[in-house]
C-alpha cells in the first residue's frame, strides 16, 4: 500500500505534470515546426518546377514561331530529343489541334486525362505537372508540356523520414529536459515545504527564503513569511491574554475565598456577615464583568461579533450621559462642558454605543483633578462621517504610551486623581479601551488618542452617518449646571452614576461593558 501511494504521489506530484507539460509544448511545436518546414519545402520545389516547365514552353514556342507551316515530323523530332535529355524527370510534351485531336507525344506512359486538351493553363494531374498554351501558327495548335512530380515526393520522403527522426529525439530529449528543468523550478517549493514542515507553534522564528528574483515564488514567499508574522503576533497576544486573564482572575477569587475562609473561622454576627457576603458579591460582580469583557474581545478576534444595528440618536445619548454624569461632576469641581449638538443618526448597537461613550467619560473624570474640564463635541464631517470627541484637562498620557493605550491589560504610569475612590468591585480589568476599539471597529468606525491642546487627553471616535441621519436644529450649549438641574439632586458617591447604571444596563441586557477601564491614564 505505501508503494502504490508513492507512485500515486510521483504520478500526481507537481514536477511529473510539469514535465508532461513541457514534453507536450515541445512535441506540439517541434510537429507543427517540421510540418510546416514540409509543406514550405513542397510549395518551392512546385514553385521551382513550374518555372522550368514555363521557360520549357517558352522555349519550344519560340522555336515553333519562326517557322511558316508546321512539319509535325520535325516537331515531333525536336521535342523528342528534348524529352530525352530530360529522361531522369521524365518530362513530356504534346500538340493538339484546336479540335482536341491529339497531333503527337513525347510519351505513352501518360494518364488517360492528359490525351485531351485541359481548360486551366497549368495545373497537376494524377502526379504530372502541365503547362498548355495557344499557338497561332498555321495551323494553330495547343502546346503542352509537363513532368512528373515524383522526384518532388522523393524529396518529401527524405523530408519525412527527417521528421519522424526529429520527433523521435524530441520524444526522447523532451521529458528528460522537462525533468530536469521542472525540478529546478520547484526547487524553491521544495524549500518552503521543508520548512513549513518543522514550524511549530512554540517555534515560529524560521522563514522562507527569499531569492530577490521578484517572480511569483518570491511573492509567495514574502506573503508567507508575512502570514507567519501575523500569526507570531496573534500568538505572542494570545499568550500575554491568558496570562493577564488568569492574573486577573485570581485576584478575585482569591478574595472570594478569603471572604469564606473569614466568614467560616468564627461566629459572627448578621451584620458582619452580610459585609462578609457584600464583598464576595462585590468580587464576583468583578469576576463576570471580565469574563464578559473577555468573551467580547474573543468575538472580535474572531470577527464574529454580531451586531444588530438599529437608527441610533448621538445626540440624546449624549444628553443622557450628560444628565448621569453631571452631578457626579459638580461634586467633584470638574466642569463637564458639551458644544451644541446637531441631530445625528447613526447605524449601531445602542448599548454597545453608549459603552464606548461610558467608558471614555469615565476615564476622562478619572484621571482629572477638580478644577479641571471635561468635554464632549460632536462633529458632523462633510464625507458623511460623524466625529465624537471626549476631551480633559487631566494628567494626560505620555507620549510614549499613546501606540499602546489601546491594547489589552494595558495601564499607564500616570496615577488617577487622589480624590477619585476606586471600591473594589469597580476596579479596573485594563479592557476598557480595548473593547472601546472592537466595538467601534465593528461599527465600521475608528478610534484614536491624542495629546489636548491644553494637557489631558482627546479620544476621537469616527462613524458612518446613518442615511437622512441629519436634521438642520441643534440643541444649546450644556454645562455641569444644567445638567445637574435636568438630572435631579442625586447624591454623590465615590462611583459615579453612569458607571452604575450602565453596569445595571449592561446585567439586564446582557452586554459586556466595562466602566472603568483604567486602561491608560487619561
Amino acid at each position: 500500500m505505501p508503494s502504490a501511494r508513492a507512485d500515486r504521489h510521483w504520478i500526481v506530484s507537481l514536477r511529473t505534470r510539469l514535465m508532461l507539460w513541457n514534453a507536450l509544448a515541445v512535441l506540439a511545436t517541434a510537429v507543427a515546426t517540421m510540418l510546416g518546414l514540409r509543406a514550405g519545402v513542397r510549395i518551392a520545389l512546385v514553385r521551382e518546377l513550374d518555372q522550368v516547365l514555363r521557360e520549357d514552353l517558352r522555349e519550344v514556342e519560340l522555336a515553333l514561331h519562326g517557322r511558316g507551316n508546321l512539319d509535325h515530323s520535325r516537331v515531333a523530332e525536336q521535342l523528342q530529343r528534348k524529352a530525352e535529355g530530360h529522361a531522369d524527370h521524365q518530362w513530356f510534351a504534346q500538340m493538339f489541334s484546336t479540335d482536341g485531336e491529339l497531333l503527337l507525344t513525347t510519351s505513352d506512359q501518360l494518364p488517360q486525362e492528359l490525351a485531351r486538351p485541359l481548360p486551366q493553363e497549368r495545373g497537376e494531374l494524377s502526379g504530372w505537372r502541365y503547362f498548355q498554351r495557344r499557338l497561332d501558327t498555321h495551323p494553330a495548335v495547343v502546346l503542352r508540356v509537363g513532368m512528373s512530380t515524383a522526384s518532388i515526393q522523393r524529396d518529401l520522403q527524405r523530408i519525412d523520414r527527417l521528421v519522424a527522426l526529429g520527433v523521435g529525439l524530441v520524444l526522447l530529449i523532451a521529458p528528460i529536459g522537462g525533468f530536469w528543468l521542472a525540478g529546478r523550478a520547484i526547487r524553491p517549493l521544495d524549500a518552503m515545504i521543508n520548512t513549513v514542515t518543522h514550524l511549530r507553534p512554540a517555534n515560529l522564528e524560521d522563514r522562507l527564503k527569499v531569492r530577490g528574483t521578484g517572480d511569483e515564488l518570491d511573492r509567495l514567499s514574502v506573503a508567507f513569511n508575512s502570514l507567519l508574522d501575523r500569526i507570531g503576533t496573534y500568538l505572542q497576544e494570545h499568550r500575554e491574554l491568558l496570562a493577564n486573564a488568569a492574573h486577573e482572575l485570581r485576584t478575585p477569587l482569591a478574595a472570594i475565598r478569603s471572604s469564606i475562609e473569614v466568614a467560616l473561622a468564627n461566629q459572627r454576627s448578621p451584620q458582619e456577615y452580610c459585609e462578609l457576603l457584600q464583598e464576595v458579591i462585590g468580587e464576583s460582580a468583578h469576576l463576570e464583568a471580565l469574563v464578559h469583557q473577555l468573551l467580547l474581545l474573543s468575538e472580535s478576534d474572531a470577527e464574529r461579533m454580531r451586531i444588530h444595528k438599529d437608527p441610533v440618536r448621538l445626540d440624546a445619548m449624549i444628553e443622557r450621559a450628560i444628565d448621569m454624569f453631571g452631578s457626579y461632576a459638580e461634586a467633584e469641581g470638574i466642569e463637564l462642558r458639551c458644544a451644541a449638538l446637531p441631530q445625528v443618526t447613526v447605524r449601531g448597537n445602542a448599548q454597545h454605543l453608549k459603552q464606548v461613550l461610558y467608558n471614555l467619560l469615565d476615564n476622562a473624570f478619572k484621571y482629572t483633578p477638580s478644577g479641571g474640564v471635561v468635554s464632549i463635541e460632536l462633529k458632523l464631517e462633510n464625507s458623511g462621517w460623524v466625529q465624537l470627541n471626549v476631551m480633559d484637562t487631566g494628567v494626560g498620557i505620555a507620549p510614549e504610551e499613546l501606540p499602546f493605550v489601546f491594547d489589552r491589560f494595558y495601564r499607564g504610569s500616570r496615577p488617577p486623581r487622589s480624590s477619585y475612590t476606586v471600591h473594589r468591585h469597580n476596579r479596573s480589568t485594563g479592557l476598557g479601551l480595548s473593547i472601546c476599539r472592537a466595538i467601534v471597529r465593528a461599527h465600521g468606525g475608528t478610534i484614536t488618542a491624542a495629546a489636548g491642546g491644553r494637557g489631558g487627553t482627546v479620544f476621537c471616535v469616527r462613524l458612518p452617518l446613518d442615511a437622512g441621519g441629519l436634521a438642520p436644529e441643534a440643541p444649546a450649549q450644556q454645562t455641569s449646571s444644567n445638567a445637574a438641574q435636568r438630572s435631579g439632586s442625586a447624591p454623590h458617591q465615590s462611583e459615579t452614576p453612569a458607571a452604575r447604571q450602565a453596569s445595571t444596563e449592561a446585567t439586564r441586557g446582557g452586554t459586556a461593558m466595562e466602566l472603568r477601564s483604567g486602561a491608560a491614564p487619561c
